[in-house]
């Protein structure tokens, strides 16, 4: 069967993919791939989990202005600044960040970008209670919280209903890095990571059943 624009619908299933670290370019490059093949029906609904190696990345809502670390600090600590596609500010990559990029068929889903976006959020929410950490939104900004500190970014792009990027959620990573910038452009803003509420270090593998079991309730999606 096909829909409106002669894209072959899928069954409601969805395609995991585990990469572990993933440079940054090449992620972005394998998102691209995939969205073509998803607007042609080649593939389902696909979530890549990934984590990148330390940078930084700035949306289309941000700048450069937001970067509060001298360059040559940047240069010593080899911490690249990439401007990307994604909706949103800047914000801060590195390893222990599991990093999720859902690439999703909205097109029979309702094309509604803000229940996608608090369908994401809610994935977060309810993966963070399994921990039994008090996550929540904050009316003021996006992303999850917690105790006042954001603990996970989200971005997104959308091609023809095709979803890409997706969300950040800050699990053993370094936090120090944050203090190099102005996360998502809150000055004020402060971070803080799954290992620093619970005080003691977990694991991304501890993580993703979790997140993957939330991530099936929300969407309606089986996962494999």
């Amino acid at each position: 069967m096909k829909d409106n624009m002669g894209r072959q619908r899928q069954p409601t299933t969805c395609r995991t993919h585990n990469l572990g670290l993933v440079d940054y370019d090449r992620a972005m490059r394998l998102q691209d791939r995939l969205v073509s093949a998803r607007l042609i029906g080649e593939i389902p609904d696909t979530i890549l989990l990934l984590q990148h190696p330390p940078l930084f990345t700035i949306g289309t809502s941000g700048g450069e202005e937001n970067i509060t670390a001298a360059k040559a600090t940047l240069v010593k600590e080899r911490l690249p600044i990439i401007h990307t596609d994604r909706g949103g500010n800047i914000t801060c990559h590195g390893q222990g960040q599991l990093v999720g990029y859902p690439i999703f068929d909205l097109q029979n889903k309702g094309k509604d970008l803000h229940l996608y976006v608090r369908n994401l959020e809610e994935t977060i929410i309810r993966t963070l209670h399994e921990f039994s950490i008090p996550a929540f939104r904050n009316s003021r900004y996006p992303g999850i919280w917690v105790y006042q500190r954001k603990i996970c970014s989200l971005g997104i792009r959308v091609r023809h209903w095709v979803t890409k990027h997706g969300f950040a959620l800050n699990v053993n990573n370094d936090l120090k890095h944050f203090s190099y910038i102005y996360p998502c452009g809150i000055t004020n803003g402060e971070v803080t990571s799954m290992s620093q509420v619970l005080g003691h270090q977990i694991m991304i593998r501890d993580v993703i059943p979790y997140l993957l079991k939330s991530f099936s309730q929300v969407f309606r999606v089986s996962v494999n």
